[in-house]
């Protein structure tokens, strides 16, 4: 088998496993919608590839996916260079998440981390923090899942080793998610 075959091989297998998690996608979703439609905010967080999926997917929800609508509040805690390097001098690495969704976070609001290997210290930090400022939560994880494996209210978890196959298996339910939600919010 030639190395392309190889990893379209992975990809296919990895998106058959999808078909397990419709239901948690369903139960992810209708937490979304909940939270937007009464006024909440969601914070996504990851690191390096996933820091761009959650920048890519607030954009998704504060602009538009498919349809022309309101914009709903989406932050991306991955996006702000100067904040992220202040947080990381001042505290710590570990704090780059957790201290931003005690500036934006509260009750009612969501958070949707994103992790391939389950073992970012700074997206745990951010989950703990988010239940304890009230907020509801949800994990994207990969690699058996890690430490982070039990932490978050909704855990979507991807059956596979390699870091490419999970944030392209990410990806794509994320955008499901995106068209779950979206037939739910008003227009304008």
């Amino acid at each position: 088998m030639t190395p392309f075959q190889e990893s379209l091989q992975g990809a296919l297998e990895t998106f058959a496993s999808l078909k397990a998690l419709e239901g948690k996608i369903q139960e992810a979703a209708d937490l979304v919608t909940s939270c937007l439609k009464s006024g909440g905010r969601l914070l996504l967080c990851g690191n390096g590839g996933s820091a761009a999926d959650a920048s890519h997917i607030a954009t998704e929800f504060a602009c538009r996916f498919q349809d022309d609508r309101l914009p709903y509040s989406a932050i991306s805690l991955s996006a702000d260079g100067g904040l992220l390097t202040a947080i990381g001098n001042d505290y710590s690495f570990q704090d780059i998440f957790a201290r931003q969704v005690r500036a934006h976070g509260g009750a009612g609001d969501v958070l949707i981390a994103l992790t391939t290997s389950g073992k970012s210290r700074n997206i745990l930090s951010a989950i703990e923090e988010a239940k304890r400022v009230g907020m509801r939560t949800i994990v994207f994880l990969g690699k058996g899942g890690g430490f982070t494996k039990g932490a978050a209210d909704i855990e979507i978890h991807i059956q596979s080793t390699t870091t490419a196959r999970i944030q392209e298996a990410q990806k794509f339910l994320l955008h499901v998610l995106c068209e779950l939600v979206e037939p739910h919010l008003k227009k304008s």
